[in-house]
């Protein structure tokens, strides 16, 4: 198996199947501008913003936003709800109107009633409909109970769930209620999971999305799921997965085989890339410069293709900055 990890800059391929010491090789940390599109099953994407140059109509696409953190407001962003209200304006604007949205958690940044309501009143201009999966400041408070109470409405356990469309298989997992250093998805999830994909072709379209990525991105800080291993060993059988993931408010993309992992920007703040501060935790950028560093990912599958290709754009319309980071021994 290949294993090639791809970021702004440059790709790293192992011959072995797994790139041990580098598949943090690049990443950027300005806003994505990924659309995906799905026809026929097969994920493609273009440019956030720019002609779709001929290529087959897509049969749907659909935008993935994380980690608005409402209700955060040290001076790293004094108003989360304005850089989230700018990401919903980029999605409007554009030429083509995504079916949905996911979020990939940390909707709020302490569990606050208040700050799911304005969340929510936020969301409601987009008029599409939104999946939700949890993030760690979702649940901390009351494990995710009042969670659950708003989004969790059909769903199972903490908040796990899948539904289809037109021909897709999604899976919303919960990685954050857990915490043991890193995320964990639990054996009763991974119970439902097996029964999930069992009556499932192996041709079928995959999309499994979570809060903390399902590859171990730096394990040190907890970026990364203990038990993620188990959960993919299910999928490798299916010839398209693509896992998106928020929390580490950057834009990393792993390539595996056939399964594509791809972590999401903040719309709220950055954080460190790894092993390049003490923790992580939100990065203070200049005021000018908040809005090339806030992104979200907006995605097109499309037929007949077997690549899917990444090219980012922040929030701003200016270029993107990038850094390059390796897993530290």
């Amino acid at each position: 198996m290949t294993d090639k990890i791809v970021g702004a800059k440059q790709e790293s391929v192992s011959g072995d199947g797994v790139d041990r010491r580098g598949f943090l090789k690049c990443m950027a940390w300005a806003g994505t501008g990924l659309v995906w599109s799905f026809v026929g099953g097969i994920p493609v994407s273009r440019a956030f913003g720019s002609p779709k140059h001929g290529e087959r109509p897509a049969d749907f696409n659909f935008v993935q936003i994380s980690d608005s953190h409402i209700g955060f407001n040290k001076p790293v962003n004094t108003d989360v709800t304005a850089t989230l209200q700018a990401a919903l304006d980029k999605i409007s604007a554009d030429q083509i109107a995504p079916d949905f949205l996911i979020h990939t958690g940390d909707l709020t940044h302490s569990s606050k009633p208040a700050e799911f309501d304005t969340l929510d009143q936020v969301l409601v201009g987009t008029r599409r409909q939104v999946f939700y999966v949890p993030g760690e400041h979702d649940t901390s408070v009351d494990d995710g109970k009042m969670y659950l109470d708003r989004y969790g409405k059909g769903t199972k356990g903490n908040g796990w769930y899948s539904f289809d469309h037109k021909g897709v298989h999604f899976i919303g997992l919960v990685n954050v209620v857990q915490l043991e250093g890193m995320g964990k998805l639990g054996q009763p999830q991974m119970d439902w999971l097996k029964q999930d994909l069992a009556g499932l072709k192996s041709s079928t379209p995959i999309v499994v999305f979570a809060h903390i990525p399902l590859w171990a991105i730096y394990p040190t800080w907890g970026w990364g799921t203990s038990d993620s291993e188990q959960a993919l060993a299910m999928l490798r059988r299916f010839g398209s997965v693509s896992v998106l993931n928020g929390h580490i408010h950057q834009i990393m993309q792993k390539v595996e085989g056939n399964l594509t992992f791809h972590t999401a920007m903040s719309t709220a703040f950055p954080q460190p890339a790894p092993g390049t501060a003490p923790s992580p935790g939100p990065m203070k950028v200049p005021a000018d410069k908040l809005r090339n560093v806030l992104g979200i990912t907006h995605a097109n599958f499309v037929a007949q293709r077997h690549d899917l290709a990444v090219i980012d754009a922040s929030l701003s319309g200016a270029p993107i900055e990038t850094h390059e980071a390796r897993l530290l021994p």
